[in-house]
């Protein structure tokens, strides 16, 4: 019968919480990349000083970086945290 209609929730307030829960997300995901481009970067800086290979520490800051940049463009498109 009309059992299902008195069962569906407002879909303003469910909405909200998860959008202002994924920006948290995305925050601490863009804290995480962060730190590790530049723990990379210090360990790059290392290698080329001391005339260490250091192609691949470069690489995986760029793959960092670039990931970092995504994530940041992606925030952005999300509600501010209140």
């Amino acid at each position: 019968m009309t059992g299902d209609a008195s069962r569906s929730r407002p879909t303003g307030a469910g909405s909200d919480r998860r959008r202002a829960r994924s920006g948290e997300d995305f925050d601490i995901i863009i804290g995480f990349l962060g730190f590790w481009a530049l723990v990379l970067f210090v360990v790059t800086l290392w290698m080329e000083l001391t005339a260490q290979p250091a192609l691949g520490w470069a690489l995986g800051l760029l793959v960092t970086l670039l990931a970092l940049y995504g994530m940041v463009r992606l925030r952005r498109r999300l509600p501010d945290r209140r």
